[in-house]
Parts: structure tokens; sequence; C-alpha cells
């Protein structure tokens, strides 16, 4: 009998925290690999683009690598930004303007909180995800001014929307990877596998 693979997680390992998700996924014992170029694409199943500094990012996917994510989101195999994540993966950026993969259909404004003195922990639901408040890290967060009619909103403080999702596509204002809570860590592994179909569940 043919043993069904276990989704991999691709990081993608540009800049930012992205060493904080391997390890979240590490405690949680999921599969993962830092992704460094196109061809790393190939050996994942989905793709978590970290926080960080959205400018040294899109360098480095102007350089070729931009291209062959964005095909690889359209394929249809999830994809989970956060904080510069989700810049990069919306529609419009605001504050300033500036190229992005416009994947999923939201108006997010940079640096909206506040400079990094402005960084603070809240407290949001997730409906869906918690029956609990759920812990929130924002670090110089962007904020999600425009929700299109296609995106749902899994999350929000303060009334604003800080976790999205639409199709294969999910992004967070805040910073999950920076907290002990894997709820939204593991809803991203659970879409990934009901994705692939195939693949063994993540328990």
């Amino acid at each position: 009998m043919k043993v069904k693979k276990t989704s991999v997680v691709g990081i993608l390992a540009v800049q930012g925290d992205f060493a904080m998700h391997a390890r979240m996924l590490e405690r949680m014992g999921a599969p993962w690999k830092l992704v460094k170029s196109a061809a790393d694409l190939a050996e994942i199943d989905g793709l978590i683009i970290p926080g960080g500094e959205t400018t040294t990012i899109l360098k480095f996917l102007a350089g070729g690598m931009g291209k062959e994510l964005k095909e690889f989101a359209e394929q249809g195999n999830p994809v989970f930004g956060t904080c510069a994540g989700a810049i990069l993966l919306a529609k419009e950026v605001l504050n300033p303007s500036q190229a992005n993969l416009g994947l999923i259909d939201i108006s997010i404004e940079r640096n909206a909180y506040g400079r990094q003195v402005d960084s603070a922990i809240r407290q949001g639901l997730c409906p869906e995800l918690s029956d609990h408040p759920v812990e929130m890290v924002f670090i110089r967060a962007p904020i999600i001014r425009r929700v299109g009619d296609g995106v749902k909103i899994l999350g929000k403080t303060e009334e604003l929307p800080v976790l999205v999702e639409q199709g294969n596509i999910l992004a967070a204002t805040f910073h999950p990877e920076l907290t002990d809570n894997d709820i939204v860590h593991r809803y991203f592994l659970k879409k990934l596998d009901a994705t692939r179909g195939g693949a063994k569940p993540f328990q």
C-alpha cells in the first residue's frame, strides 16, 4: 500500500522572521523547507511569506522569482502572508503605493499603526478558529482598509480585519509565529492538506 505524503510547507527565506515560522512548524511536527529560489517551489505544497521589509523582498522577487511565485499561487497552492507578506499579497498597497502580487482583493496601508515604538500585543477574535481571544503581535503593522466581496474575514481586533482569506490565499497583518498559539498555522496546514486532497491530513 502506498503511503500518502504529508504536505511540505515552504517558507520564503529572503529576509525577515522566516526562522520563527520554521520554529513554529517544527514545534507542530509539520514538514517545512526554506525557499530561496524558484526551483524550491517544485518541492513544496504551500508557501508562507513572512514579515520583514517589503522593499527588500520585492527586489528579490523582481530578480526573477516573482513570476514563478505568482504562478505557484494561481495554480491553487495555498499561500500565507504575515505582515509584510500580507502587503505583498494585496491587490492594492497604500502609503505609499508599491508593486505587489495582487493575489487577494484587499487594500492595505503600510505601517498604519505607527513606527516600531508603537508595536503592541493585542487581543483579537477569530471565531472560526478559536473559542477564546487570540494573542496577536503587531510590529510596524499594516491595516487592511478595504476588503473585496470575495474575501472572508477570519479575525478582527478593535473592529479592524486582521486575518483574511480568499480562495487559497491567507493573509494576516500580525505575527502569529511570535506567540505560543498555533491556531493560525494549524488552519493554514489544514487548508493546505484539503487543497492537496491526497496528502496525509495534518493532525
